[in-house]
């Protein structure tokens, strides 16, 4: 049924090509042919690989379950890291974001995916928000072995914060940071390349950020900016008798 050209098509191009030669076959079934038969759609370009998982290091519970919802401010943080194509070669943009508004707490760009560049991110995110030792306060990432490092966990456990980690290559586990990405990507990095440098990278996403958490409307928090929702969050509990 599939001949050797449709080793260079991905899934909907041999389903559509099956169609067109009068084979009546749903796609989810070329799909799962093409699977059984080890068949991928070739890809253009060579494939960066930013969760590196580390079967050998201690690795935390995920203590998120996909549950992405925090009742109040720095009490769920999450985090993620996607690439940038320059002409210098790759650059790598960590964000940190608070889950109760989507706010950008943290966020650092570096030419590597090194545990520091995670560190870096979450250490600015600690000495903006200055969340309560032992508070209560979760970071959750995915099972790269740069959120995994031992030095990675030991820098969380001296903040007083508890690590989480989810599973490897499901994007579902860290889907909160995955659409954070995702609009990283399209309204920066897609809309205003090709990029010439890291520096061009490192002010871009600077911009990007102070819009995102101060202008920024997001549907999820009531169609305000993350800032303004955090702000009503405090003013609440400034108006509620008993709360100090």
């Amino acid at each position: 049924m599939f001949d050797a050209n449709f080793k260079v098509h991905g899934v909907r191009k041999v389903w559509r090509q099956m169609q067109r030669e009068g084979f009546d076959i749903a796609r989810c079934t070329v799909e799962r042919l093409m699977r059984d038969l080890g068949l991928q759609g070739v890809i253009r370009g060579k494939p960066v690989k930013t969760t590196i998982s580390d079967k050998a290091a201690p690795c935390p519970l995920d203590q998120v379950n996909r549950q992405f919802h925090a009742p109040a401010p720095n009490m769920l943080w999450v985090s993620d890291f996607p690439y940038v194509a320059t002409w210098a070669g790759f650059v790598y943009v960590a964000f940190v974001i608070d889950v109760y508004a989507r706010y950008i707490v943290g966020w650092r760009v570096s030419r590597t995916a090194h545990a520091s560049l995670v560190l870096d991110a979450r250490t600015q995110a600690i000495h903006d928000r200055c969340p309560v030792h032992r508070g209560g306060l979760i970071h959750h990432g995915d099972r790269g072995s740069q959120y995994v490092s031992i030095k990675y966990t030991e820098r969380l456990a001296e903040a007083g914060i508890g690590p989480s980690v989810g599973s490897v290559g499901d994007s579902n586990d860290n889907a909160l940071a995955e659409t954070i990405n995702g609009l990283y990507k399209a309204e920066v990095i897609h809309r205003r390349g090709p990029w010439r440098s890291f520096e061009a990278v490192e002010y871009a996403t600077l911009e990007w950020v102070d819009w995102f958490n101060n202008r920024r409307l997001l549907a999820p928090i009531s169609n305000i900016p993350p800032a303004q929702a955090e702000q009503r969050y405090y003013a609440m509990l400034d108006d509620t008798p008993g709360v100090a």
